[in-house]
């Protein structure tokens, strides 16, 4: 007597061409993320608001505002089928590089203490650079996702997006945003990897750009300053290394529980704009080496839980879109804490969801909802 088949336990949580729920867990991730961040832009800014505006909550009632807006955004976007926007990835890499060029011509771009990095009109300004971040993401998943099997070859694989990536990345630099330009290769970089290029022209790549970099780094006298700063920021105590030293200072000072919530002294302008990019050295001074290892691993939670929505991602397509925006998220997060300690040269990168700056935090925001829209159409498995 034949035995009877076994039936198969296991079932997709979505069928295909179906949407099911969003992944709530990584949805949970960034909005402690968002509320651990306006926190610390209140306690951070508030000094630095008084003196320069008269009014304590400038800095967070800004914020405050983007964020609202950020998160109706990030619920909105899971309504739409992500592969939606996979037509917009060329226009938007088209709008992105024109928008670059008009940072550049002057009385259009609008220049802040020596770079011409936005675009706007009255008090409402964005920096063209966090559009590019996500076109070259977006451009990047459809391109590969639609020649993954050519991309071994050096045209396909490493020529083409190669060129589109040193494209948008000069144009950043040339505003004299290093760090942004820093952060899009890098992104770039992770995508043409996973995207399948040839490990062997991509390592030739990497090569060339790293030297390229490290020649772009002591020949251009400006990036050439930063590393001697670095190097010893207490060679000019008052000048380039202020801001390091100062960063330092807080950091030490917290100890293992902090000063405080509120209780920073570094913050008392001693830190230029502590709510931008040193707004970690803060929270290690009020809430010490435990509050700083708290945000750490609410970091690494969202990039691992942001891995698993990829590896279980429906299509090639959706994959590299969350891996190349988790990628953005995880690359930033390390550049930003690495400038603060003055593990590498400084920057001026933005710590995600903790550095004030309302357009950055709409858009990442935004990425945050394609994430969630992917994590709708998933791959992952239930046992019965």
């Amino acid at each position: 007597m034949a035995k009877p088949e076994k039936k198969n336990k296991k079932k997709w949580l979505v069928q295909k061409g179906e949407a099911g729920g969003i992944d709530l867990v990584f949805l949970i991730l960034v909005l402690c993320l968002l509320a651990f961040g306006l926190i610390m832009v209140a306690s951070a800014s508030y000094v630095s608001a008084l003196y320069k505006y008269g009014d304590s909550y400038h800095y967070i009632k800004r914020q405050l505002l983007f964020a609202a807006a950020g998160v109706v955004v990030m619920l909105i976007v899971p309504r739409f089928d992500y592969h939606s926007f996979r037509r917009f990835s060329l226009p938007l890499l088209v709008v992105s590089v024109i928008m670059l060029i008009l940072v550049l011509i002057p009385h259009v771009g609008i220049e802040v203490n020596g770079a011409s990095r936005w675009l706007g009109f009255g008090s409402f300004r964005f920096q063209p650079s966090e559009v590019a971040k996500f076109a070259i993401i977006l451009v990047f998943s459809s391109y590969m996702s639609a020649n993954y099997k050519r991309m071994k070859e050096f045209k396909v694989g490493i020529l083409l997006p190669a060129a589109v990536l040193l494209l948008v990345c000069g144009l950043v630099a040339v505003e004299t945003h290093v760090s942004g330009a820093i952060l899009i290769f890098l992104v770039g970089a992770v995508m043409i990897l996973v995207g399948g290029s040839n490990l062997k022209w991509f390592l030739g790549i990497g090569a060339t750009g790293v030297t390229a970099l490290a020649g772009f780094a002591f020949l251009i006298p400006y990036a050439k300053a930063r590393i001697d700063t670095w190097l010893d920021p207490f060679s000019d105590p008052t000048g380039d290394g202020f801001q390091t030293i100062q960063s330092l200072y807080a950091i030490g000072s917290g100890g293992l529980l902090g000063l405080g919530l509120g209780q920073s002294r570094q913050k008392y302008l001693y830190i230029p704009e502590p709510q931008n990019d040193y707004i970690f050295s803060i929270i290690c001074e009020e809430l010490g080496f435990v509050g700083a290892m708290m945000v750490i691993i609410l970091f690494v939670l969202l990039i691992w839980r942001g891995f698993v929505i990829a590896y279980h991602a429906r299509d090639k397509f959706g994959s590299l879109l969350v891996v190349g925006i988790v990628s953005r998220v995880a690359i930033q997060t390390i550049l930003n804490i690495a400038v603060v300690t003055n593990s590498i040269p400084p920057t001026g990168i933005s710590l995600p969801f903790f550095s004030y700056g309302g357009t950055a935090l709409l858009m990442l925001l935004f990425e945050m909802g394609v994430v969630l829209a992917v994590s709708r159409y998933s791959r992952m498995e239930i046992k019965e």
